[in-house]
């Protein structure tokens, strides 16, 4: 215990923990954007506990990783080669979840385009099977985004204990972002397309991490928000329009 209150007690240490909340924070946004898009195809009763369910396995998962930080670590070492590239665990993973996002995204934009469309698993009619593919669909991400998140996390300190600290907070802003985020898309439906065009971007991110190309998620966010701040300017012109129509 008294270790722990030195390590928090260190200045040296706060701005270790200040950037790891945040590189966490924004490496969550990711992971509730995906959240909040399934829980929206829900029936409004199931949407919230949802979301509740979702975020909590997002925090068990990095805790638990984090208590297996030794086994995380060796995620990285090469299992086998290909194409120039050693392969380890946490590639393999990273590439089956980008390919998971991008059919996920695709799949959900051609829902968005063809209103014919009828064999959606999360069909509303269809609540029970809706309710549990899409806690299935966010565990499986949430493993994906979890490892990338510790292991980001392993790579920015030595520390465990500032570790869970920064998980936690990131987790907590996520369930506090939640509810907010989920209703804004539901009531500007061209902001789904923006959030699935990100998820098959960020897809396409993880499978070319997986493959050793290193992405500087500098470049992404600056891209996600140049396109939220055009998105935000679609929907203040909109506003504008309904409100001169009013008078």
């Amino acid at each position: 215990m008294t270790d722990i209150l030195a390590i928090f007690a260190d200045p040296t240490n706060w701005a270790a923990i200040a950037a790891l909340i945040t590189m966490e924070i924004v490496l969550g946004i990711d992971n509730l954007i995906f959240i909040s898009i399934l829980t929206n195809k829900l029936p409004e009763e199931f949407r919230a506990r949802a979301r509740r369910i979702g975020i909590g396995l997002a925090l068990g998962m990095r805790l638990v990783l984090l208590g297996l930080i030794a086994f995380i670590v060796t995620l990285t070492q090469p299992l086998f080669e290909a194409f120039g590239h050693g392969f380890s665990w946490r590639d393999l993973i990273l590439i089956a979840g980008g390919l998971f996002l991008v059919w996920k995204a695709t799949t959900e934009i051609h829902h968005n385009v063809d209103s014919n469309t009828t064999d959606d698993i999360f069909d509303t009619l269809k609540s029970g099977l809706g309710f549990s593919a899409a806690i299935v669909q966010i565990i499986l991400l949430d493993l994906v985004f979890s490892i990338d998140s510790i292991i980001t996390a392993v790579g920015m300190t030595d520390h465990v204990p500032i570790m869970f600290v920064a998980v936690i907070i990131a987790v907590a802003v996520m369930l506090t972002a939640a509810g907010p985020l989920s209703r804004f898309i539901e009531r500007n439906p061209t902001v789904v397309m923006l959030a699935l065009a990100f998820l098959f971007m960020i897809g396409m991110t993880l499978i070319a991490e997986g493959f050793g190309t290193h992405v500087p998620k500098g470049y992404i966010y600056a891209a996600m928000a140049f396109s939220v701040m055009v998105e935000g300017l679609n929907i203040w012109a909109r506003h504008t329009r309904k409100k001169g129509k009013a008078v």
